[in-house]
């Protein structure tokens, strides 16, 4: 086929799709509440509002930004830009010297605010509570940045954060940013503490944890807030040698047995409820968990794969596994919100405004969350980057008939019923798990 090149004075953007993305924002109700929480002021006249410019960060990074130079993706888009209603549009740096203005104290206030008034929407009660940590590989001196556990790219720099996620709606309660040289359980407790006003009028039915947050003080602290919980056990030596020894196992499927027993630290003041799965390797080679090395020189060491866990739940062994299972979707979580939103990429020199940009990362996380249970209403929950070529990269132009703007779609007739089902869907908008 020869082909020539032409051009076109009409505004064209491969983005229409975002209009479902502002109906929504419009009937949450979120630019009333940005409002009112007395986000950073801008000193000069010729700055952005901070409403168009929080708002077309997360646009941007609906859209496949995932560093601040990306931004530029919304910038020169001038039917973004009337989708949305602005003069014009920011360049990146603009973002940077907004987020700039907040401080650790404003950090504080102001997302603590948007996290209560969010899951005060949600007419969900009884959350399980997945809490986890992952680490943000940083190639510069960053304020925090630091050498600390870092698996991927051991030796680097980088930052190591802590996230709640609320199973049921598959958001995210809470961040905190860390330096890069603590440890899982640095600050946990004080991290909790404020998820829980997060939560203000939730409760917290079930938290579950990995081993990184096994300890006296995590046990004390949430038996004393009456919270139910499933945490990993570490393998000590005195949990090992417990293990070792208990001889009734029931075996639930071929290769997988199960077994519980109570353990009691030297530290702690009373015995808990420990519950214990083993796989055989041979027959499970994908097994999750570990081997009981104190014992390596006999059997136990080579044939099994142990997983402990400490819990306070009176159901059965097996629903105490089964249960702390479903947290494995919570290393989805944190995987989509790097590879999709750009969660480990936008930072910047100073400590609080690279975590006020990934608290508005976590805000568009949630209010795409929030789109796919609300709007889209199907029972599968695909990521970003399938909504993305599905649903938000469409091309379209703005034209007029008589005072009614038009955003001319431009889709294939058998796609064009089911995205009117969306537009639908977005125009009939309600916050999700309202009881009737």
């Amino acid at each position: 086929m020869n082909l020539k090149l032409a051009f076109t004075n009409k505004e064209i953007t491969p983005w229409s799709g975002m209009v479902f993305m502002k109906k929504l924002l419009d009937q949450t109700g979120i630019f009333t509440e940005l409002i009112g929480s007395e986000l950073p002021e801008q000193r000069s006249n010729r700055g952005y509002d901070p409403i168009q410019l929080i708002t077309s960060f997360m646009v941007s990074v609906w859209c496949g930004a995932n560093r601040f130079e990306h931004l530029e993706v919304s910038r020169f888009d001038d039917v973004l830009r009337r989708i949305f209603g602005y003069k014009k549009m920011a360049g990146h740096k603009a973002y940077q010297r907004y987020f700039q203005k907040f401080t650790i104290a404003t950090n504080h206030r102001v997302f603590t605010k948007l996290g209560q008034w969010f899951f005060n929407q949600v007419k969900l009660d009884n959350y399980t509570l997945d809490v986890d940590s992952t680490v943000l590989t940083r190639y510069g001196t960053q304020q925090g940045a630091h050498k600390g556990y870092n698996p991927q790219k051991p030796g680097r720099n980088s930052h190591h954060p802590l996230l709640a996620f609320v199973d049921e709606c598959k958001m995210i309660a809470n961040f905190w940013l860390r330096s890069g040289n603590t440890n899982a359980t640095n600050n946990f407790l004080s991290f909790l503490q404020d998820t829980m006003d997060r939560l203000k009028g939730k409760k917290v039915s079930l938290l579950r944890a990995d081993s990184g947050f096994y300890g006296k003080d995590i046990f004390d602290f949430v038996e004393q807030k009456s919270i139910n919980y499933i945490i990993v056990a570490r393998h000590y030596a005195t949990i090992q040698r417990k293990v070792a020894g208990l001889k009734d196992w029931w075996t639930l499927e071929n290769g997988l047995q199960i077994t519980e027993t109570t353990y009691q630290s030297e530290t702690w003041d009373a015995p808990r409820r420990l519950v214990v799965v083993r796989q055989q390797i041979k027959k499970r080679p994908k097994a999750t968990g570990k081997q009981l090395k104190l014992f390596k020189e006999e059997g136990i060491y080579e044939n099994y794969r142990y997983s402990c866990f400490i819990t306070n739940l009176e159901l059965s062994a097996h629903m105490v596994w089964t249960m702390y299972r479903g947290r494995a979707d919570c290393e989805n979580r944190i995987k989509e919100i790097k590879e999709d939103f750009g969660f480990d990429s936008f930072n910047m020199q100073d400590f609080a405004a690279t975590e006020a940009a990934l608290n508005f990362v976590v805000i568009a996380y949630n209010l795409m969350s929030l789109f796919k249970q609300a709007v889209l209403r199907s029972d599968q929950l695909p990521q970003l980057k399938t909504l993305r070529y599905k649903i938000f990269a469409i091309g379209g132009y703005i034209t007029k008939s008589g005072n009614q703007n038009l955003l001319n779609l431009s889709l294939a007739m058998k796609r064009r019923k089911w995205i009117e089902g969306i537009w639908s869907n977005s125009q009939k908008f309600s916050w999700p798990f309202v009881p009737n």
